[in-house]
């Protein structure tokens, strides 16, 4: 098995998320996030990581969940798309788990044009949603960032 075939499992509120290991670079301690004037809605800000300027994505409204406020037991799990590395924040990052064939259900079949999720792991205790982070931030705000990040 190679980093492809496993997901980092994290919550926001009582449901519980997934991204590929290999999209998944670290997972840090929440830290002070820089507001970055202008961004698009999903972005709440900037943190400094190791000397890159990486936009932290507001997963909680992407998805329409209730906003809540960023506290110091909330975690930053840096990530990449092929574009960018971003980091997302989470409630907690629970695990590392395996992604089998058997226990995944694509999207499409539970919602056609299923926007951002991948798939779905169905598990004894609950279902895991996939995050597709390559589908997260739209081209439009893609782009938006990108002169952002230029400028700053």
């Amino acid at each position: 098995m190679n980093n492809s075939d496993f997901l980092v499992v994290f919550t926001l509120d009582d449901q519980r998320y997934a991204l590929s290991l290999s999209a998944t670079d670290r997972v840090v301690r929440m830290v002070a996030i820089t507001p970055l004037p202008n961004a698009p809605d999903i972005v709440l800000g900037v943190v400094n990581f190791q000397g890159r300027v990486i936009p932290v994505i507001n997963v909680r409204r992407r998805f329409g969940l209730l906003e809540q406020k960023t506290g110091l037991s909330d975690q930053l799990i840096i990530a990449h798309t092929a574009r960018r590395p971003v980091a997302l924040v989470a409630d907690a990052v629970l695990d590392v788990i395996a992604d089998t064939a058997q226990s995944r259900i694509a999207a499409e079949h539970i919602l056609p044009r299923l926007e951002y999720v991948e798939g779905v792991i169905k598990l004894a205790d609950g279902l895991i949603l996939i995050h597709d982070l390559e589908k997260f931030l739209s081209l439009e705000e893609e782009d938006a960032l990108d002169r952002i990040l230029e400028t700053t």
